[in-house]
């Protein structure tokens, strides 16, 4: 019983971080695209923008219903702490997915004006990924709890230089992989901006990544004792993402259509491993450990049971999403 209450909350912080990824990789790109379309020159442009999400922006959202589902049922202490702590950078990310879904809708069924739609969907994929980025921010510098692992800290903890840094290079990064799936989806001009967008983006992602993996050990000590015990791999994870990103800006100078979305994804996965093995064993950084957070064997193997039967209907429900819609949009498909 020992052995397994400590492989299972081991097994569902895998779980916890596949689903973090697929909705970071799919919401992101969705999220990128919608505030790209606050830059679009003109309403054909911005209709061949949320015409290429028309028909997935909703499936990739799912992913988040797993991820909150998820730590409430494997990490219920962890699920408390959290939203207590983060209370209003999560109610900024909620109000801007809600914000988004109404403009969307209300977007492809006017007749009239649709400048109103367009700026609320905009500036609601800004908020959403904002609140997204003070999240990841505060979860990573440390959360004040107590021995018992409840919050104790402020209603404004969230909010440092360090969380408006790594806000903003998760905005970057949304935008660069927005950018990236815009080149695969649309033609001519359109992607030329697009190819324009995806450079600037990775620029201003990897110097913001960089900055952030350079300062983070010099001001948290638990962490960088943590890089400092794993240095040749955590020497590696720069390194082989600045190959990644090298990769990228090439793919981009040749104008290829697929691979600066691959190469993008890899780099998002790269991010997320780094940011696991930083993490790891805690939940909530510094002092809360995943074995402490963890719901009770009985629950674990029950949770495994049932989410193993959906990961794959939910994999196959994106998949076949994506193989359907798939090819250019070349003509934006409004609403009666």
């Amino acid at each position: 019983m020992e052995a397994l209450e400590h492989f299972l909350p081991q097994v569902w912080f895998v779980i916890l971080g596949l689903f973090l990824f697929l909705y970071v990789t799919l919401d992101g790109f969705d999220l990128g695209v919608g505030i790209l379309s606050l830059t679009a020159s003109d309403e054909e442009s911005r209709s061949i923008l949320m015409t290429s999400l028309g028909n997935i922006w909703d499936a990739n959202e799912t992913w988040l219903v797993l991820v909150g589902g998820t730590l409430f049922g494997a990490f219920p202490l962890a699920y408390a702490t959290v939203l207590h702590a983060l209370y209003i950078p999560v109610s900024v990310m909620v109000g801007g997915l809600i914000l988004r879904a109404i403009a969307f809708e209300f977007r492809e069924n006017s007749v009239r004006s649709k400048r109103l739609w367009n700026l609320a969907f905009g500036a609601g994929s800004f908020l959403a990924a904002l609140g997204q980025g003070f999240a990841v921010g505060t979860v990573f510098e440390g959360i004040a709890v107590d021995a018992a692992g409840h919050f104790v800290g402020g209603i404004w903890d969230w909010l440092s230089w360090k969380s408006i840094l790594v806000a903003l290079t998760l905005i970057q990064g949304y935008v660069l992989i927005g950018s990236t799936y815009l080149v695969m989806k649309t033609t001519g001009a359109l992607q030329q901006t697009h190819y324009k967008t995806a450079k600037l983006a990775a620029v201003t992602t990897f110097l913001g990544a960089i900055f952030i993996t350079v300062s983070t050990p010099i001001f948290y000590e638990p962490i960088r004792d943590r890089m400092f015990d794993l240095l040749y791999l955590f020497a590696a994870i720069p390194l082989l993402g600045s190959v990644l990103v090298a990769l990228l800006l090439r793919s981009l100078g040749q104008e290829q259509e697929r691979m600066p979305f691959v190469w993008t994804v890899l780099i998002f996965l790269l991010s997320f491993v780094g940011l696991g093995l930083i993490i790891f064993p805690y939940i909530i950084p510094p002092q809360v450990t995943i074995y402490q957070a963890a719901a009770s064997p009985s629950a674990l193997v029950f949770m495994i049971i049932f989410i193993g039967f959906l990961i794959p209907i939910m994999l196959f429900y994106n998949i076949y999403n994506y193989v359907v819609f798939r090819g250019k949009i070349t003509q934006a498909h409004e609403g009666d």
